[in-house]
């Protein structure tokens, strides 16, 4: 089968399409034939190595972790799917999914595709989304509260955004002033500038005493207390990306990431579906230019997300 691959770590680059043998399912696996899938922040990491301490790969390396495809064979103990079923997944850490095929396993990680989501719009939902969704769940703001979500335009934050609103929340997002239509039509309330305004100081303005959570998308590490500024006192900051156990001012952190709970995927999908969560794509690249999409995706500004379509 063909497929993108980093022969070792390095640059975008360097990934080159090579032809690998075709993985065959095992027990309680599916082997998926890829119509799409969606490009991730942690595609650059493991490609470039930058975290391979923490979350090393074995070479050659087929990057991807969205899976928007069609069931081409099972193996044993599978009764879920069948030959022939339409399925979106989150295939973790594992990656593959710049490939002709992919063997995942059979979990609450894939689901069914709906009808009405096509190849692209299945793969651009479940990193995105699950990931949105865990942080939402771990941010436990109150009814009819508040959040400030940084890095709102993204992959994940587009989500986010839309999830708020759904929860009944007054959601600022932080952006560029060319996303402000873009977020807006999510359903953020405010949209700030960050590159003109301070975020924090321009919540509290808005706010009061401050948002009563804080989902940064953007920061981690000390950068974080930046933005745990604009939580008020008591409220807490959930970021998928690390940082301090505490801060000076009295503001809970929490550190998640994406979660695959029983059902949830196809909840989001059925949401997709249905026309109740939005699937931004911001560009969508055929599979022969799949490491220049790696490439641009990784340099560009991107509203939502970018898919690659077999």
């Amino acid at each position: 089968m063909k497929a993108l691959v980093a022969r070792a770590y390095g640059p975008l680059e360097d990934l080159e399409f090579a032809d690998l043998p075709t993985p065959v399912p095992g027990p309680g696996q599916l082997l998926v034939r890829l119509q799409a899938t969606a490009l991730n922040a942690v595609d650059k990491v493991l490609v470039t190595g930058a975290m391979r301490d923490s979350l090393p790969v074995r070479h050659p390396f087929v990057p991807g972790v969205d899976v928007s495809g069609v069931v081409e064979a099972v193996g044993a103990d599978v009764t879920r799917f069948s030959v022939g079923d339409a399925v979106i997944a989150w295939n973790s850490v594992t990656a593959g999914a710049l490939a002709e095929y992919i063997v995942i396993n059979d979990a609450p990680s894939v689901t069914r595709r709906p009808a009405g989501l096509s190849p692209a719009q299945g793969a651009a939902l479940p990193t995105g989304a699950l990931t949105a969704a865990a942080l939402l769940a771990e941010a436990r703001a109150p009814q009819g509260g508040s959040v400030l979500i940084v890095g709102a335009a993204g992959g994940v934050g587009s989500y986010a955004v839309q999830l708020a609103k759904h929860a009944g929340l007054i959601v600022v997002a932080t952006g560029l002033s060319e996303d402000e239509e873009f977020l807006r039509g999510l359903g953020a309330d405010h949209v700030l500038d960050y590159r003109k305004v301070e975020v924090a100081e321009e919540t509290h303005r808005l706010m009061g005493e401050g948002v009563d959570v804080v989902i940064d998308l953007a920061n981690a590490g000390p950068a974080l207390a930046a933005t745990a500024a604009a939580a008020r006192p008591g409220g807490r900051i959930v970021s998928p990306l690390g940082g301090p156990s505490a801060f000076e001012r009295d503001v809970t952190a929490v550190y998640s990431g994406t979660r695959t709970p029983e059902g949830r995927l196809e909840e989001l999908a059925a949401l997709a579906a249905a026309g109740r969560l939005r699937v931004p794509i911001d560009s969508d690249y055929s599979f022969d230019q799949a490491g220049q999409a790696l490439v641009d995706f990784a340099s560009k500004h991107i509203r939502g997300k970018v898919t690659v379509t077999f």
